[in-house]
C-alpha cells in the first residue's frame, strides 16, 4: 500500500518503520492493561491511570529538554538508537511482579518516546516540498496509528490464544528491532531552505522558548485546546475500556482487544478520507466535527449498557479523535512557514500531553470514586470545556485555520 502511494520515496521507509513500531506499541498497551488487571484486579483502572500519568509527565518535561539536546544531531540515527533502547526495556516487562516495577519501566520506555515522536514528525515534514505528497503522508501516518489500533489488538487476541500475555512482550520487542532496521536502510534527502529557530541566551529560556513561540500563534493555541477533547476521549478508552468490558459487559481479554480495535476502525475512516476532504473542508471544520462527535459519543454509555451501544461509542471515539489529530501536523507546518519545525513539534508534543496527564488521572479517579457512569459524564464536561475554549480563541483572534 505504501509503495503504491510513494514509489521510490523516502516516505515509504519512514512510514513502514512507523507502522512496525506502532504495532509494537499497541501490543504493549493491550498487554499492559491485562498485566495491570492481573496485579491489581478491580483497581486496574487506577493503576493504568497512574501509569499513563507517568507517561504524560515524562512527555511534558522531557520533550523540550530532548528538543534542545537533539540540535545538530542526525535525526535518522537518533531514531534508530531510540528504537533499540525501547526494545531492550520491553524485554524486562515479562519479569515484572510488582506495580512499582511497571512504573519504572514505563518511565524509561516513554522517555525514549518523548524524544522519538517529535523527531519523527519533524523528519517527515522535511522530506519533501510537495504539499499534496505531505498531506498524503500525514494521512498515511495517521492511518498507521489506526492500523495499529486495529491490528495490534487483533494480533494480540490471536497470540493470547496460544501464549500468556507476558510472553507476548518478547515478540513486542522484536517490532522495535524491525523498525530500527528499516530506518537504517533508508536514505533521506532533506528539503532545503529551512530557517533555524532563534535561540535564547540561557538554558531555561531555550527550554521554554519553543513553548512560548507555539502558544503565541493563535492557530496553534486553538489546536492545543482542541486536543483537550481528543485527550479526554483517548484517556477514557485506554484507562476504562478494560474495566467496562469486564465489569459491565462481562467480557474477557479478547473482547477488550476487539473494543479497542473498533476505535481504530473509526479513526481509519477519517484518515482514509483526509487527502480528499482537506481540499473541500477547512481544517477548523475538521476540529469542530471531531469535538462535537466526541461530546455526543460520551453520552452513549449513559444511555445504553449493551455491546451495540459500546461498539458505537468506540467507533465514534475513533472518528472524533482522528478529526483533530490527523490534521495537527499540517497546521503546525503551515503555521511555521520556513522556520525549523522540530521545536514546534516538540512544543506541541509537550503541551498536548499536559491534557493527557489531566485526563488520564480524571478518567481513572472519577471512575474509582464516582463510578463509570459519572466518569463518562465528567469526561463529556472536559470536552465541552475544549469546545468553549476553542471557540473563544478562534473568534477573538479572528483566524481561519
Amino acid at each position: 500500500m505504501f509503495y503504491t502511494l510513494f514509489p521510490r520515496s523516502p516516505y515509504l521507509g519512514l512510514l513502514s518503520a512507523q507502522l512496525v513500531s506502532l504495532l509494537g506499541t499497541g501490543i504493549t498497551s493491550v498487554c499492559l492493561a491485562l498485566l495491570a488487571y492481573e496485579l491489581a484486579g478491580s483497581d486496574a483502572g487506577v493503576v493504568l491511570s497512574m501509569i499513563f500519568a507517568i507517561k504524560m509527565l515524562t512527555y511534558i518535561f522531557l520533550s523540550p529538554v530532548f528538543a534542545q539536546m537533539a540540535r545538530g544531531l542526525a535525526k535518522r540515527k537518533s531514531l534508530i538508537l531510540l528504537d533499540l533502547i525501547r526494545a531492550g526495556f520491553i524485554l524486562f516487562i515479562p519479569f515484572v511482579t510488582q506495580v512499582w516495577q511497571v512504573y519504572f519501566l514505563m518511565f524509561a520506555i516513554h522517555a525514549c518516546s518523548a524524544w522519538f515522536t517529535p523527531q519523527f514528525q519533524s523528519l517527515l515534514a522535511e522530506v519533501s516540498d510537495d504539499q499534496d505528497e505531505y498531506v498524503k503522508a500525514l494521512s498515511i501516518s495517521r492511518l498507521a496509528f489506526d492500523l495499529e489500533q486495529m491490528l495490534s489488538p487483533m494480533f494480540t487476541a490471536l497470540l493470547l490464544l496460544v501464549l500468556s500475555f507476558r510472553y507476548v512482550f518478547f515478540l513486542d520487542a522484536m517490532s522495535f528491532l524491525v523498525s530500527a532496521s528499516l530506518l537504517l536502510l533508508i536514505s533521506i534527502p532533506l528539503k532545503q531552505g529551512t530557517k533555524p529557530v532563534i535561540q535564547a541566551s540561557g538554558l531555561l529560556e531555550n527550554l521554554t522558548l519553543g513553548l512560548k513561540n507555539y502558544l503565541s500563534k493563535p492557530s496553534l493555541k486553538a489546536l492545543w485546546f482542541a486536543y483537550l477533547a481528543a485527550a479526554s476521549a483517548s484517556a477514557m478508552v485506554l484507562v476504562n475500556t478494560v474495566v467496562y468490558v469486564h465489569d459491565i459487559l462481562k467480557g474477557d481479554e479478547s473482547e477488550t482487544a476487539l473494543a479497542m480495535m473498533l476505535v481504530g476502525l473509526g479513526s481509519m475512516f477519517v484518515a482514509l478520507g483526509l487527502p480528499y476532504w482537506v481540499k473541500k473542508l477547512s481544517l477548523e471544520r475538521f476540529h469542530w466535527i471531531g469535538m462535537v462527535t466526541l461530546l455526543f459519543a460520551f453520552l452513549i454509555p449513559l444511555l445504553s449498557s449493551s455491546w451495540f451501544g459500546f461498539a458505537a461509542f468506540c467507533v465514534a471515539m475513533g472518528v472524533g479523535m482522528s478529526c483533530i489529530q490527523t490534521t495537527s501536523s499540517l497546521i503546525i507546518v503551515q503555521t511555521c512557514g520556513s522556520e525549523e519545525t522540530a521545536p514546534y513539534f516538540a512544543a506541541h508534543f509537550s503541551l498536548s500531553h499536559c491534557w493527557w496527564l489531566i485526563t488520564y488521572l480524571v478518567a481513572g479517579l472519577s471512575a474509582q470514586l464516582l463510578g463509570l457512569s459519572m466518569a463518562y459524564l465528567v469526561m463529556s464536561g472536559l470536552t465541552m470545556l475544549s469546545i468553549v475554549s476553542y471557540f473563544l480563541v478562534t473568534r477573538r483572534s479572528k483566524i481561519t485555520i
